[in-house]
């Protein structure tokens, strides 16, 4: 059995390959998947919490990450991860334990990798603008695989709401070729990106529709509670829409409180990845055509990055 902590999983887990894999493992069918989620007993801080996430390929691999969530860590001294976990995979034909993984690595990994995919089916291949919003531990990995399957991207902006943030976050990005900067008015920089990526806790939308410039696409990483929306009701006017998985998005905000006001329907998503990967259904239809796609995460994700990783570890030890 395996023990990768986190550096080896940021390591052996480079953006291309991860997308590639996660192209192919979306030409086959989804394995089976689920999520409990248990509270801390007995305690006022309600949204402390253990969430296990199992999902399993048959005859493959089958795996659980398990997930700690203290919102109130980052405010300790010194400040701790609000979330932490690990990533435990089975074989799937023998049962015997074969990985375990830090949890917060791998889900940073194949939450930018998702996203990275969505680009690269959705966005135009001439994409040279990124804004990113929010500066969590999340955006220096959706710039590096975005940038990864859209290397004509040779201008990257920060926006966060607490500016200071996104200022440091912009000086301790390099990338070759690429000019990032930190822009104190989103309002601003939103009519010039071709791709905008959002990833924060926002409850108010801060994606403004009506700002979007023709044939942009819309990366909607948060948002994946139902009081939560990183989207205004422009952008779903005005967009095509795409997710990860279609089940998986219908608690996600930034579309469940557009059909619950009776703006879409689930009908109106056009495709999801397991869709647009085996081609199925179509994906971007012309230059000028605004894409929004939702990423949901879910458990059969953090199992197609473990099969990969698993794959890596492989691979290393034959040429060592």
């Amino acid at each position: 059995m395996h023990m990768i902590n986190g550096h080896d999983v940021h390591r052996l887990l480079d953006y291309p390959g991860l997308v590639a894999a996660l192209r192919d493992a979306h030409r086959h069918e989804m394995p089976g998947s689920g999520e409990l989620f248990m509270a801390e007993p007995d305690s006022s801080l309600a949204q402390r919490g253990l969430m296990t996430l199992p999902a399993w390929k048959k005859g493959k691999m089958l795996g659980v990450k398990l997930i700690t969530i203290f919102p109130d860590n980052p405010k300790a001294t010194p400040p701790r991860p609000s979330n932490q976990g690990l990533y435990v995979a089975f074989d799937g034909v023998t049962g015997a334990p074969v990985l375990v993984a830090d949890g917060t690595a791998l889900t940073l990994r194949k939450t930018a990798a998702d996203s990275a995919l969505g680009v690269d089916l959705l966005a135009r291949a001439d994409a040279a603008t990124l804004l990113v919003v929010g500066a969590g531990a999340l955006i220096p990995h959706v710039i590096e695989a975005i940038i990864s399957v859209r290397p004509s991207i040779r201008t990257v902006w920060i926006w966060n709401r607490t500016g200071a943030k996104a200022q440091r976050l912009a000086a301790a990005t390099r990338i070759d070729g690429v000019v990032v900067e930190a822009v104190d008015h989103l309002e601003a920089i939103l009519p010039l990106a071709d791709v905008v990526s959002s990833a924060t806790m926002a409850t108010e939308p801060l994606i403004r529709g009506a700002l979007l410039k023709e044939g942009c696409h819309v990366d909607l990483v948060g948002g994946w509670q139902p009081s939560m929306r990183e989207a205004d009701d422009d952008v779903i006017r005005r967009a095509t829409l795409f997710t990860d998985t279609r089940d998986l998005c219908r608690d996600c905000g930034d579309f469940l409180q557009p059909v619950e006001s009776g703006l879409m329907t689930w009908s109106d998503i056009q495709a999801d990845l397991f869709e647009l990967c085996s081609g199925s259904l179509p994906a971007r239809k012309f230059d000028r055509e605004i894409t929004l796609f939702k990423n949901s995460g879910g458990a059969h994700l953090d199992l197609f990055t473990a099969q990969e990783l698993l794959k890596r570890i492989r691979r290393e030890m034959e040429y060592s």
